[in-house]
């Protein structure tokens, strides 16, 4: 296994003065431990990393088909996106369809995470809702689910109910980790989430690259429609939509909050794992380019949008540079 160091340093002049301890494991499609920081086998919770696995059973159930929903939808519902008003139009869509409203949602309203859609959002004047939460569409398809399934869709985001019941096993099946051994909690928003190894995320996120790669209809498709629209995976400054567009889809991005970061390299049949321990974001997408980099998936001069997330500078209150955020090394 190739060692990696990955840990963030905050400097302000030529000091030091924090340091973000960060793990990863890099795995291929087989299992094989590639190359790894700190704890490989380090158990946390997946977040958003999750929403592929979320979504599949409902696009394997028929359901999704037998909507009629499409490409925007799909994308929408793997994002964790910034609250734009395109993600909102694609939400509101998506609930139209199933003669479901905002209120059906089982999300809290939040403050648009992208800096665009909270601009916009206070321009218009109207409250923060329920559409504009970052999993909006991921509970619009778990609402789907429920639906097309006959199921109850009141309840849909408890870990009693079929909805997440079904999202649990494909966690466990991708990646190997059985249902007995994994711990459950409940997300930021309001879902059902469940914690893994890195090594077992990293190999779950390997193992759909391949499956893409080799026809598998429903990874492969939900791959062409994150690399086909970029912008409702994430938004206008969103981490995971920049990292796509530079790379032409050739890396699969997907955050999750409090610092864990999943991706996977579908051509080389790798995926990656990592976390920021103290869960600081701002180390977290510094790590993510850095790994990439050591890795060799990107290679020579860093587009500019890239090398801003890999090398940020600190300011004062008068807009003066006095450090920055970077790798340790």
């Amino acid at each position: 296994m190739e060692k990696l160091s990955l840990d963030v340093i905050v400097t302000r002049g030529s000091t030091t003065e924090s340091i973000h301890r960060v793990h990863a494991a890099v795995v291929n499609a087989d299992g094989t431990l590639l190359a790894g920081a700190r704890d490989t086998d380090l158990v946390t919770m997946w977040r958003s990393c999750a929403k592929f696995f979320q979504v599949l059973p409902f696009l394997t159930s028929g359901g999704f088909a037998q909507l009629g929903w499409g490409e925007e939808e799909l994308a929408l519902s793997c994002a964790s996106h910034g609250g734009e008003p395109e993600h909102v139009a694609v939400a509101m869509r998506m609930l139209t369809s199933l003669g479901l409203e905002e209120g059906d949602l089982a999300c809290g309203p939040h403050e648009p995470l992208s800096t665009r859609g909270a601009r916009l959002a206070r321009e218009s004047g109207l409250p923060f809702n329920r559409l504009m939460n970052n999993c909006s569409g991921k509970h619009s398809a778990m609402l789907a689910r429920a639906q097309t399934a006959g199921w109850k869709t009141q309840g849909y985001e408890r870990a009693d109910h079929q909805v997440q019941r079904a999202c649990l096993a494909e966690v466990s099946s991708w990646s190997g980790v059985a249902l007995d051994d994994m711990p459950i909690a409940v997300d930021g928003c309001g879902v059902t989430v469940m914690a893994l190894p890195l090594d077992r995320m990293a190999l779950a996120y390997a193992r759909w690259g391949r499956a893409a790669t080799s026809g598998d209809e429903w990874p492969g498709r939900t791959l062409a429609a994150v690399r086909k629209h970029p912008m409702l995976l994430g938004g206008t400054d969103r981490f995971d939509t920049v990292l796509i567009e530079e790379t032409e889809g050739a890396v699969i991005s997907k955050v999750g909050a409090e610092g864990v970061h999943t991706l996977m390299v579908p051509a080389i049949g790798m995926g990656i794992a990592l976390k920021a321990e103290d869960g600081a974001q701002r180390a977290q997408h510094c790590a993510v380019v850095h790994i990439l980099q050591q890795l060799g998936v990107l290679q020579g001069a860093l587009p500019k949008r890239l090398a801003d997330w890999l090398v940020r500078p600190i300011k004062n209150t008068r807009g003066e540079i006095v450090g920055e955020v970077r790798p340790a090394e």
